[in-house]
C-alpha cells in the first residue's frame, strides 16, 4: 500500500450519536494504485458509497486518515479541499450529472471553465476527450438527445478532461443495459492503461468485478475481501 496513489488508514464513519448512531465504516484500510481499476463491491448499505465519498473528499471520516499522493485530505480546510477536488479528482455518477441545457461539449468544458482554463484550451480538451469516448459526432447534442450510454460517456469525458490523478465512479453502469455497460467498462479500463489515472468505482455488477484489477468487498462497513 506504500506505493498507492490513494491510501485510507483506519477509516471510520459514524452518523448520529448515542443509541441511534449508525457505523457506516469500521476501521477500513486500503490502497488504490495508479493506472489501476479498483472496484468496491457490496450490497446496498454495505458502506461502499460512503467510502467512495470519503476517498474523494466529499465526506469526512469520523476517525482515520485518507491520503492522495502525499496530501492528507482529511485535514485540509474546506477551501483547500474544494480546490483539490476540482483539480485532482474526477467524478462519474450513476445519474450522469449533466447540465440539461448545455451540449455535451459545454458539459465537458464546464469544470474546466470553473478551474480557470482559457477558452481555447478548454475547447480543445473537451473535443479531444469526447472523441476519445466515441462522441465526436455528438458533441453538440444536449443530454436529452443522447442515449444513457452516451450521457455516461460524456460524464467520463468531463472527468478525464480535468487530467485528474483519480476518478471515482459510483455505480457507473447501474443505469445501462448489458451491452452499453460492457462498452463503458472497456473505456474505463482503456483510460487507466493509456492515461495512468487511478479509477475506483462502486458496483454490484459481476462483469465489473471480473474486469477490475483489484476488488475490495465491504460488509456492514468492514473490509472483508481483497482479490
Amino acid at each position: 500500500m506504500t506505493d498507492a496513489l490513494v491510501r485510507a488508514v483506519g477509516v471510520d464513519r459514524t452518523y448520529g450519536s448515542g443509541p441511534t448512531a449508525v457505523r457506516a465504516l469500521v476501521g477500513v484500510s486500503l490502497g488504490i494504485g495508479r493506472g489501476r481499476l479498483t472496484a468496491l463491491k457490496g450490497r446496498s448499505g454495505s458502506g461502499k458509497t460512503t467510502l467512495l465519498n470519503i476517498l474523494g473528499g466529499l465526506d469526512r471520516p469520523t476517525a482515520g486518515q485518507v491520503f492522495l499522493a502525499e496530501t492528507e485530505i482529511t485535514r485540509l480546510p474546506e477551501a483547500d479541499l474544494t480546490r483539490l477536488r476540482l483539480r485532482r479528482i474526477g467524478y462519474v455518477f450513476q445519474s450522469f450529472g449533466l447540465m440539461p441545457l448545455l451540449s455535451a461539449r459545454e458539459n465537458v468544458e464546464l469544470p474546466l471553465r470553473m478551474a480557470g482554463v482559457p477558452f481555447k484550451e478548454r475547447r480543445e480538451r473537451a473535443e479531444r476527450w469526447l472523441e476519445y469516448v466515441g462522441l465526436k459526432e455528438r458533441m453538440k447534442h444536449r443530454p436529452y438527445e443522447l442515449s444513457g450510454g452516451e450521457q455516461q460517456r460524456t460524464a467520463l469525458a468531463r472527468a478525464l478532461a480535468m487530467q485528474p490523478q483519480l476518478i471515482l465512479a459510483d455505480e457507473p453502469t447501474g443505469e445501462l443495459d448489458t451491452r452499453t455497460a460492457a462498452q463503458m467498462l472497456e473505456l474505463l479500463r482503456r483510460a487507466t492503461r493509456e492515461t495512468g489515472v487511478a479509477i475506483c468505482l462502486t458496483t454490484h455488477d459481476p462483469a465489473i468485478m471480473e474486469m477490475a484489477d483489484v476488488v475490495h468487498g465491504l460488509v456492514d462497513g468492514r473490509l472483508v475481501q481483497e482479490a
